[in-house]
């Protein structure tokens, strides 16, 4: 139990914390994507460049990353749990605090979408359905994310008991405390809306 437990974490650790962000915008010829907005390497920030295509790429590949931990670990571990106890928020941990670039990530909503996907879809689907409509109506992308995370231990809960509540639960705290800065300025009026380029970190 122990070496599934560990293979579950480093395995969901390890995938998290590639920074596709950073690597698709050097190849692309963008600079370090640390060095403007938010300084995040998460798609809000590389859709600062005015390239859609290329945030929409960060979007797709860093929570493909985290279902791919999941269904790996599920796949390979007899003991299906760890996949979503583990592996999904160990891939949620590793997008935030990867080890490559001193432990400072992205904000970790893509990588928590795909979590909860891989865990369960009905719950990530409705986490981007918040997610979505949140930020179809109000344009905030920080928001959208809090929102749709705070919703998501609900239906966790309803949808598959207990235990996933907990996760998700633990994620979106998680969550919350990378959106610290957000939230100030959620409270101040001045957060950026989506497709605003903001100064450079």
């Amino acid at each position: 139990m122990i070496v599934n437990a560990t293979l579950a974490i480093l395995v969901g650790y390890l995938m998290g914390s590639i920074p596709f962000g950073l690597l698709l915008t050097r190849m692309a010829g963008l600079g370090d994507i640390r060095a403007i907005g938010s300084g995040n390497i998460g798609a809000t920030n590389v859709l600062r460049t005015g390239n859609k295509g290329l945030a929409a790429a960060t979007l797709l590949l860093d929570a493909g990353k985290a279902a791919a931990a999941v269904m790996l670990v599920r796949y390979f571990v007899p003991d299906p749990s760890f996949a979503y106890a583990l592996a999904g928020p160990a891939a949620f941990l590793g997008h935030i605090f990867p080890i490559w670039l001193k432990f400072k990530g992205g904000k970790g909503v893509a990588a928590y979408i795909g979590a909860m996907l891989a865990i369960s879809w009905p719950v990530g689907l409705i986490y981007c359905a918040i997610w979505l409509f949140m930020a179809a109506t109000l344009r905030i992308s920080s928001l959208s994310a809090l929102a749709a995370a705070l919703a998501a231990p609900v239906f966790s809960y309803f949808l598959s008991g207990t235990h996933l509540a907990a996760v998700a639960a633990l994620m979106s705290l998680i969550l919350f405390f990378s959106h610290r800065e957000n939230i100030k300025r959620l409270l101040a009026g001045t957060e950026p809306k989506i497709g605003n380029k903001k100064d450079t970190a």
